[in-house]
């Protein structure tokens, strides 16, 4: 239904950032090859990220670039698929040559664009790495400040929330895509909740790509826990509340990993749906006036790109928290070398949209800055902890 408006925003598999004529004069621009997921069941957030994206290399221009040279985005379309994403990053580096390396959208993809970056001594950062254990590569950087043990630290964290806001679940269902950051941090959630006393009344997996979740919402529904724990990507959870209501089934409090936002807020059965976040549209984050136009700009663009949220969230601030991180590395050391950047970033911290990031921690991960949000009344906002939350916001039970 979404795939429309998504291959109109592409416009053609390879994306080159607008550059302004003055700054194509000021030299030579430099290249940055990445792939997105365009098409595929990860295009409905991957289009969030591009949007985003290009967003950042517009203002970074008008700014004057990189090192007196504009920045060129050359972007592929992996369809979401991991093979494809490695083929793609290594013809970035040996056919189109490109001065600098960004992650993709995903784990999966974040993995196999990894190995490639490795092979070529190149540095990359990711947006949306999820299992910082297999993050290896000593010249990968993460945007998405989750921590290095996210599986522990994030479910703790939504533990509270409920701690906080009086609630008490005592039973717990969880069901989780096989998808490598999702299925990590399902089984991480489940040692967690059990270790704080909940009794698990199911566990159950799905390929990647699953479309029908009928049989899935039947074993929801027979174990009516207290609390149903979903690790989703992608349209995943809006699927899986489809079937649910077909069945006449709603669940009395849930969370979602990683669903594509607008979805899940803009539908009845999301309403009260947890996930975790970073940055959300609002109030205390919104309190920095320097990003006031990119909200804007965000906000006008995926309008007209028919998204059904067109807030500033989550996934949208990761991808532009990466470019800030590779920005950062570049003034930092004034150069394009790939091993002086990565030593730069390792001994630096970056100011971005996300606040303070650090890379000293193990496979240069930094801090957990999970946040929870709900959907209230048709939009994402966050509920805990209170410092973060939406202004009088409460996690609604």
């Amino acid at each position: 239904m979404q795939k429309r408006p998504f291959l109109k925003a592409l416009g053609s598999s390879v994306a080159l950032a607008a550059l302004p004529t003055l700054t194509r004069a000021q030299g030579q621009p430099i290249r940055v090859g990445s792939t997105m997921s365009m098409t595929g069941p990860l295009a409905a957030t991957a289009i969030i990220h591009k949007i985003s994206t290009e967003i950042f290399i517009e203002n970074l221009n008008k700014r004057g670039g990189l090192l007196g040279r504009p920045i060129e985005w050359l972007m592929k379309d992996d369809q979401s698929k991991p093979d494809l994403a490695r083929t793609q990053y290594e013809q970035l580096v040996t056919v189109d040559k490109v001065d600098l390396l960004m992650g993709p959208y995903a784990t999966a993809n974040s993995l196999a664009a990894m190995g490639v970056a490795q092979r070529y001594s190149k540095f990359i950062i990711t947006n949306s790495f999820g299992v910082p254990s297999l993050a290896k590569y000593e010249m990968h950087f993460p945007a998405y400040a989750m921590g290095h043990e996210p599986g522990t630290t994030s479910p703790t964290t939504l533990l509270d929330a409920f701690q906080a806001n009086g609630l008490k679940p005592q039973t717990v269902a969880l069901v989780t895509s096989k998808f490598p950051s999702v299925a990590f941090m399902s089984v991480g959630a489940r040692d967690v909740f059990r270790k704080r006393g909940m009794r698990e009344l199911l566990w159950l997996e799905w390929e990647f790509g699953n479309r029908d979740f009928g049989s899935i919402a039947a074993r929801i529904k027979d174990a009516n826990p207290d609390f149903l724990w979903v690790g989703s990507i992608g349209p995943e959870s809006i699927q899986l509340l489809e079937a649910l209501s077909k069945i006449d089934y709603r669940p009395k409090l849930h969370f979602h990993l990683y669903p594509t936002p607008g979805p899940m807020s803009q539908s009845p059965l999301g309403a009260n749906a947890l996930s975790f976040t970073t940055f959300e549209q609002h109030a205390p984050f919104t309190s920095n006036p320097t990003y006031a136009d990119v909200f804007k700009t965000f906000n006008d663009r995926a309008a007209k790109a028919n998204l059904p949220d067109t807030a500033f969230e989550l996934q949208a601030a990761n991808a532009y928290a990466g470019w800030q991180v590779l920005e950062a590395g570049v003034k930092g050391t004034n150069s394009l070398d790939d091993k002086r950047i990565a030593e730069w970033l390792r001994k630096n911290r970056v100011d971005t949209i996300v606040g303070r990031l650090r890379f000293d921690g193990p496979n240069n991960y930094g801090d957990d800055m999970n946040r929870v949000k709900q959907i209230q009344n048709g939009k994402w906002i966050v509920v805990h902890p209170k410092e973060s939350a939406f202004p009088g916001a409460k996690l609604q039970g």
